[in-house]
């Protein structure tokens, strides 16, 4: 039952995820110069961070709809409520939201700002992997020819 659950879960996420490039690229197009010095001289998380400061109330309203009907389509829902009744009835385990399409809104997000993350880890890492003039003017590197 939860291998099922968790296929179904994996399938809504991946059909939400798909609109994330878009809020991305606005909030990098509408990044200021100060923003950019900011994630260029901060942690090595900044642009994560600052994607998830900008992005996140967008990303849940867009993918709220998205998560609804991806969930219709694949049935998780006859698997959440028992999944989430007994997980929640276990002893010292932090309960899980039984509100099916928040749970899979804030997961889907909290797994996109990991792949974002890592991203921009190996972008701080190797020059190589600055690609685009974005994120040249971001992290300052110009490829020579």
């Amino acid at each position: 039952m939860t291998e099922d659950f968790d296929k179904s879960l994996n399938r809504a996420a991946e059909v939400a995820s798909a609109k994330a490039t878009d809020v991305f690229i606005d909030a990098i197009t509408q990044m200021t110069i100060n923003d950019a010095v900011s994630i260029w001289q901060g942690d090595e998380d900044a642009a994560t961070q600052y994607l998830k400061r900008t992005t996140t109330t967008r990303l849940k309203s867009e993918f709220e709809p998205i998560v609804t009907k991806a969930i219709e389509e694949v049935h998780v829902t006859k698997y959440w409520d028992d999944v989430s009744k007994y997980y929640n009835q276990i002893p010292f385990v932090t309960p899980v939201n039984p509100e099916l399409e928040d749970y899979v809104t804030e997961k889907t997000i909290d797994g996109l700002f990991l792949l974002v993350a890592k991203e921009e880890q190996k972008i701080r890492e190797d020059p190589a992997a600055r690609v685009s003039d974005i994120l040249v003017r971001v992290f300052g590197y110009t490829p020579q020819p």
